[in-house]
């Protein structure tokens, strides 16, 4: 059981780093947090289309490495 958690895990970190460096680029708004930006205050805009599923897929791997690596260290724990 711990071989097959601990296998998981490590695919689940190479998906969730994948996925990490799929997403788009937010480099206009490092841009305009260095410069100010105080115009695009409240121009918060929903992610659609590809950077939607980018962004859920980065959390529901994020959230099951977590538990994985929780099951885990109860697993060698007990």
């Amino acid at each position: 059981m711990e071989k097959t958690l601990t296998v998981a895990l490590i695919v689940v970190g190479f998906m969730l780093i994948v996925t990490v460096m799929m997403q788009p680029s937010k480099q206009q708004d490092a841009l305009s947090a260095l410069s100010g930006g105080a115009g695009d205050l409240f121009a918060e805009r929903k992610s659609r289309g590809f950077e939607a599923v980018m962004r859920r897929a980065t959390s529901v791997l994020g959230a099951l490495w977590f538990i994985i690596g929780f099951a885990l260290m109860y697993i060698s724990a007990h």
